[in-house]
């Protein structure tokens, strides 16, 4: 597969992580300063991380991208969440770590 591929095939994942498949109710439960009454902001995160995860660890077969993804996306959505970034930072933050797995497996570092 070439980079221009796997770029697009990374972010195409993306959007449907961040968009469609985080829906109203993640997209609100995750958030700290205005969390959803009975739900835990913290689990609302980590299930919307793990569905990130889950999708570069289908595009790239290799686990500790998954759990970079993970914790990555967690803390970054969290500072959007909490104010400290803004949406388009939020959203730079995760195409250049999209760009830093394509290029660990353009190197074959992932194998």
């Amino acid at each position: 597969m070439s980079v221009v591929e796997l770029v697009v095939l990374f972010l195409f994942a993306h959007a449907i992580c961040d968009y469609p498949l985080q829906g109203d109710f993640l997209s609100k439960a995750k958030n700290r300063l205005a969390p959803i009454p009975g739900v835990p902001w913290w689990q609302a995160m980590a299930a919307h991380s793990a569905i990130h995860a889950g999708a570069v660890f289908l595009l790239s077969g290799v686990w500790w991208m998954a759990v970079v993804e993970f914790v990555a996306h967690f803390l970054i959505d969290d500072a959007k969440c909490t104010n400290r970034i803004g949406f388009n930072t939020d959203q730079a933050l995760h195409v250049a770590l999209k760009l830093v797995f394509v290029a660990a497996l353009m190197m074959g570092v992932g194998e």
